[in-house]
């Protein structure tokens, strides 16, 4: 089996490059699953401290698998894995950290929100333009309402628009901007900052900051796969008439 997720470690850091990048690392039940996988497994070593989410090649993540959607069978598992995946990354107890280093659309705009920090490059496009083909953001909307403002969020979501990083930073999206050539040093940095804290009053932190959110973001996900689910099968119907 191919290795959908590359895996760097150092004393306290694990980084995973999504390594699909003939299809712009699009999210596959393959590569959700193995991507869970490598989260729980850096949670486990101890010493970790801070988890690095890039890509490989020139996209971050270009969203859904639009072939695996296709598969009614598959487009549940990819629905329930997308919600596992983002429920691991925004409650893991390790600091996360996206380095986007290209398109971050749909799903992969999900991912890069689910991150405790976003260092995006320069050049970067990112977004929800499902919309404009007649499907909801919805899952990826649950981890957009946590970043933005309401206003944010309708303009994000009603127009499908994609934007650049200095949009996204003047909007909370994103922490900051690198070069391409120094986004993974700017993210390698920052877990260093991070590493210099407590461990165990970081953990406490990203505990309180859960407890005292309003809605909890997995009863979120579940009603939004739902969503998902219908207006997917609405556009599929549409498709073949």
């Amino acid at each position: 089996m191919k290795n959908l997720i590359l895996i760097e470690r150092a004393a306290d850091l694990t980084i995973l490059r999504l390594n699909r990048p003939e299809k712009r690392n699009a999210l596959s039940v393959a590569l959700l699953e193995q991507l869970c996988v490598a989260i729980n497994e850096a949670e486990q070593i101890p010493g970790q401290r801070v988890l690095i989410i890039t890509g490989n090649g020139s996209a971050f993540c270009a969203g859904m698998d639009l072939d695996e959607a296709k598969d009614p069978k598959k487009l549940d598992s990819l629905a329930q894995l997308i919600a596992k995946t983002l429920t691991a990354i925004y409650s893991s107890p390790l600091v996360t950290i996206a380095a986007v280093n290209g398109a971050a659309i749909a799903g992969g705009a999900g991912i890069m929100s689910a991150c405790d920090f976003v260092i995006a490059v320069e050049n970067v496009q990112m977004g929800y333009p499902e919309i404009r083909i007649g499907l909801v953001a919805a899952q990826v909307s649950t981890l957009l309402v946590r970043q933005a403002s309401w206003r944010v969020v309708r303009e994000l979501l009603l127009l499908g628009e994609l934007i650049d990083a200095k949009r996204a930073l003047e909007i909370g999206l994103i922490n900051s901007i690198a070069s391409q050539e120094e986004l993974m040093l700017s993210a390698i940095g920052l877990a260093q900052k991070i590493s210099r804290n407590d461990f165990g009053a970081i953990r406490a932190t990203k505990e309180l900051l859960a407890k005292i959110e309003p809605h909890p973001l997995g009863e979120q996900l579940q009603q939004a796969i739902e969503v998902h689910k219908q207006a997917r099968l609405a556009y599929m119907k549409k498709l073949s008439t």
